[in-house]
């Protein structure tokens, strides 16, 4: 929310929503606008157990991939959004058995080192596995029942997907065409017999398993791998009847087919001769939760490669196949991929429901969210200086109601500059074709010292991160490829210029990734400043990256793993120490996760203090809240919502004397103890109003998409306390100002 130059509004204006008004009445203390409720723990364990006061990590991410899956079953949104949310949903079960089941599943075999022992919440690996178990069957089941019914609405609105058997004849012989002159040439059959041993199956790959009558040989079995580089939904020309109507609001009917689909229907092709008695589909996924192993002997770089190729074998923890696989085959499956051990899942096709995505592209606005421009301060247009513009005071931007435009913008302008004699950054998600990596390239051949870390150790983008750094250093640039034995998370730019009166560091600070693409779907906050303090830590901090610096103490920013973790305990600390003075103590911390035990138990002695606390977790939360006796002073809320809730922000009310920090560090052991994380401080007392009266206040006064996580571990959603009250949409709100210019 900024005024005409890019500062916050006063504290005082309104936050409209689309679902309502916020009122704005300024509190130091952002009290609460609901009563905590508070249970009793005589129904829970003797206090002081584990399982009293922490709750499975991987369970709690289930509640939150449950959250994820009611968004698509909310007819708030529209019917194209639901489909992409169900998506998510599938895509995020995929990580969750590649990451965390394999995860359990290697402390159980011990082979995680560290690991032995009982989780945080006292039970053994086997133990949450069983449970994952049970709780992860009405999940997918859910999925099943949600895509029937998202299916027969997209029917109901003329977006068909379907199966070969309704295709009309016209719609048959355009799929039999298509097959021949782009499937067929793609497919390799693999025959499973004596002297063609069975094949390696990619993780997450869709296979079919064709079952043969062969003439001489009898029964026989093959496997046919559905090519990842075609359309997974292919979409069909128009049948010849459907004349275009004059209507403009009239949107022609649009029908895709499914490959694997079109694929057996056409096995003919690719056994003639031998008569094809069925095909099923399957999917595997695989442990993906390997450690990169990281070798002094070799750089980091071979060390990454060398992980990644013995991921691609890595154990077989589910196997995904059609419910009508007779026993046998699938009983020959398991055994053949040596995953007796591995979830086995029976599902409704179709299997890897991720790649309804691609409907997203479907040309039907009525059925998506309206589109909206995310705003842009007038200080940092186009056209206008930047580095003015940030010498002046500094500059809060929060994604995606405000525009990432001015990010890249400031890395082009440093490029670009004459006076600007370095730029050093780091990189941990960039995505494709990244105007961030363009910049740095072009700043290079401009003869600007150009430093850049690139975390080749991010999960999913590992890959990805290897061609960015490999282009990069082919350009002069000085790649470093990340800490041994840790990761390197934190979102910063560090910009030195040559002016008038000396050298000025110019610094961006963010909560999110360098992704020009996901700064339009998440949540994040990114931060400019000249403050000579923070600037002069960023240049300790990048020699820390990329020499052999081991500075421990910062002016300014706060480190994981080595000055975060205390701080926060002091901040903790203080508000007790506000309380017992007869100050009102207070916190508010959103983050994405909450799962370390030293920070849980120090939270629930700061509400055992009296301490009123307010935790907004988007997914992961090992805390009981509302426990009498433990917890009964703290709350914990979930958005989801139409926006990946991924910003962190850390109040702290210190006896009025406020203040707010932010940064890339989730409260969870990895970002603690094991990567390089920075949070920093919000030293602009406007931005430090903003950031509270407009953002933790209003996502505090949430009713439409906020859950409250009781102390069982389960989620409930909150409603308006008054009847006739309109709901509070934190993020429609925050969208409306930003529609407004406000």
């Amino acid at each position: 929310m900024t005024s005409s130059d890019g500062a916050p509004k006063s504290v005082g204006q309104e936050v409209h929503g689309v679902t309502g008004a916020v009122p704005s009445t300024p509190t130091l203390t952002m009290a609460r606008t609901t009563q905590v409720e508070t249970h009793d723990t005589s129904r829970l364990e003797a206090p002081g157990r584990r399982a009293d006061r922490f709750l499975n990590a991987q369970v709690s991410v289930l509640h939150f991939h449950e959250r994820v899956l009611e968004e698509a079953r909310d007819v708030s949104h529209p019917l194209l959004e639901r489909v992409k949310f169900l998506a998510i949903s599938h895509a995020n079960l995929d990580e969750f058995f590649e990451v965390h089941v394999s995860g359990l599943r290697n402390q159980r075999e011990g082979t995680l080192i560290g690991t032995a022992g009982l989780l945080p919440d006292g039970r053994t690996p086997s133990e949450a596995l069983t449970m994952v178990e049970r709780v992860v069957r009405p999940i997918l089941e859910a999925q099943d029942e949600c895509w029937v019914h998202l299916r027969k609405l997209l029917n109901d609105n003329g977006i068909h997907v379907l199966e070969t058997r309704g295709l009309s004849p016209e719609q048959r012989a355009y799929t039999r065409e298509y097959f021949e002159r782009e499937v067929f040439p793609v497919l390799t059959p693999l025959a499973v017999d004596p002297g063609h041993p069975f094949p390696h199956i990619s993780h997450l790959s869709l296979n079919l398993a064709v079952v043969l009558d062969h003439p001489e040989a009898g029964e026989r079995f093959a496997r046919l791998k559905i090519p990842q580089n075609l359309p997974r939904l292919v979409q069909l020309p128009p049948v010849s009847q459907e004349a275009e109507s004059p209507d403009p609001t009239v949107h022609p009917p649009v029908s895709f087919v499914w490959l694997e689909s079109l694929i057996a229907e056409h096995l003919d092709l690719l056994f003639p001769g031998v008569p094809v008695r069925a095909s099923y589909a399957f999917r595997v996924t695989r442990d993906a939760d390997q450690a990169i192993q990281e070798h002094d002997s070799i750089d980091l770089l071979a060390s990454v490669q060398e992980s990644l190729r013995e991921r691609a074998w890595g154990v077989v923890v589910r196997v995904e196949t059609e419910h009508d696989l007779p026993h046998s085959l699938r009983t020959r499956l398991l055994e053949e991929l040596e995953a007796s051990d591995a979830i086995a899942d029976a599902r409704s096709a179709p299997l890897g429901r991720g790649d309804l995505m691609a409907l997203a592209s479907v040309d039907r606005p009525d059925l998506k969210y309206p589109p909206f421009v995310p705003r842009i301060p007038p200080s940092l247009a186009p056209g206008e200086d930047i580095f003015a513009a940030i010498k002046r005071r500094d500059i809060l931007l929060h994604h995606p109601f405000d525009s990432f435009a001015p990010v890249v913008q400031f890395i082009e302008a440093a490029a670009a500059d004459p006076d600007v004699l370095a730029i050093k950054q780091t990189l941990y998600r960039v995505g494709k074709n990244s105007p961030i990596v363009q910049a740095l390239v072009r700043a290079r051949q401009n003869d600007k010292q150009v430093a850049v870390l690139v975390e080749l150790k991010a999960r999913g983008d590992e890959e990805n991160n290897i061609e960015w750094a490999q282009t990069l250093e082919s350009e002069g640039v000085h790649v470093a490829y990340g800490l041994m034995g840790l990761k390197t998370h934190c979102k910063t730019t560090l910009v030195v210029r040559r002016e008038p009166d000396g050298l000025r560091r110019y610094v961006h600070l963010a909560t999110g990734n360098y992704n020009a693409t996901t700064a339009r779907m998440y949540t994040d906050i990114g931060y400019f400043t000249c403050r000579p303090e923070i600037g002069a830590d960023m240049t300790d901090l990048f020699n820390t990256l990329t020499g052999y610096s081991r500075k421990d103490q910062y002016r300014a920013l706060l480190l994981s793993p080595r000055s975060w973790r205390r701080r926060l305990v002091e901040l903790i600390d203080r508000e007790m120490s506000w309380q017992a003075r007869g100050e009102a103590g207070r916190i508010v911390i959103k983050v994405n996760g909450l799962t370390d035990p030293r920070i849980i138990d120090l939270l629930y002695r700061a509400s055992n203090a009296g301490v009123s606390i307010d935790l907004l977790v988007r997914g992961m939360c090992c805390l009981r809240p509302g426990v009498k006796g433990l917890s009964e002073n703290i709350r914990v809320t979930s958005v989801v919502g139409r926006f990946l809730e991924h910003s962190r922000i850390f109040y702290f009310r210190n006896g009025g004397n406020e203040e707010t920090f932010l940064g890339s560090a989730d409260l969870m052991p990895r970002n603690l103890d094991r990567r390089i994380e920075v949070v920093f401080p919000v030293l602009d007392e406007g931005w430090r109003s903003y950031l509270r009266d407009h953002v933790l206040r209003l996502y505090l006064r949430d009713t439409a998409r906020a859950r409250a996580l009781k102390p069982d571990g389960t989620y409930v959603r909150l409603s308006p306390k008054r009847k006739g009250e309109l709901s509070v949409d934190a993020q429609q709100a925050l969208l409306a100002a930003a529609r407004s210019g406000a």
